[in-house]
């Protein structure tokens, strides 16, 4: 079955041009005009991928995110996000908010074929037959993709999830960034070691409420780790 891609862009021409080169790539791509379609579109279907542009009417393409990732049955989606914008601090803010990966404005198809191969590589579910892993009250399923603690649901996106399983199959070890790219990302050349940090800060923010973020340790000088000590 290919794989279906919901597309949020209000530019016409734009929208036209990433259906068909989405199409002719093999994926299924639904194309919405806004914020608002795109949200009522996933009220009866669920897309493998999101791609997203920032500047959007009504709502923008980082409130939408925000929706997305404190909605249960939408959160585990990965999001592209497409935007002019290519400052820094806008490529953190899209990171923090929730996007997986961030292209900026004008790209070819590609490269944006390739980076969404890319990000639903490691956006899988990890392949552990079912397996659980458990640290005190916090559990990871990656049979249900799901992480709780107390039976209580935590709500990480996508690369959380990775970033924390790798973790939680490693404990009471020390990662630099460059490592935990190859190991949680895959080998790509998409990816800059300052990403990490922006996904180590979301995780323990998703931590937080149940006071596990502590888990995630900043080695200094060398990088993270996760450890119940």
């Amino acid at each position: 079955m290919a794989t279906t891609v919901l597309l949020v862009e209000d530019d016409a021409a734009i929208r036209d041009m990433l259906s068909f080169s989405l199409k002719q790539a093999g994926f299924n791509c639904e194309p919405t005009r806004d914020a608002e379609q795109g949200l009522e579109w996933l009220k009866n279907q669920q897309p493998d991928m999101i791609l997203l542009d920032w500047m959007l009417p009504g709502i923008d393409g980082i409130e939408f995110i925000r929706r997305l990732r404190a909605n249960e049955f939408w959160s585990s989606i990965p999001v592209i996000m497409l935007t002019a914008k290519g400052e820094s601090e806008d490529m953190v803010k899209g990171l923090s908010v929730g996007a997986d990966d961030y292209i900026n404005k004008p790209f070819s198809p590609p490269e944006l074929v390739a980076r969404i191969k890319a990000v639903l590589r490691r956006c899988r579910t990890p392949d552990d037959d079912g397996q659980k892993l458990q640290s005190g009250t916090l559990v990871l399923d990656t049979k249900s993709h799901r992480v709780t603690v107390n039976s209580s649901r935590v709500d990480l996106g996508p690369t959380e999830f990775r970033l924390l399983h790798f973790f939680m199959k490693n404990p009471d070890r020390a990662y630099n960034r460059s490592q935990l790219l190859d190991f949680v990302w895959g080998d790509t050349v998409y990816i800059e070691e300052r990403t990490v940090d922006v996904h180590i800060r979301r995780l323990r923010k998703a931590l937080e409420p149940t006071e596990h973020d502590a888990l995630i340790q900043t080695v200094r000088g060398v990088g993270y780790r996760f450890s119940a000590d």
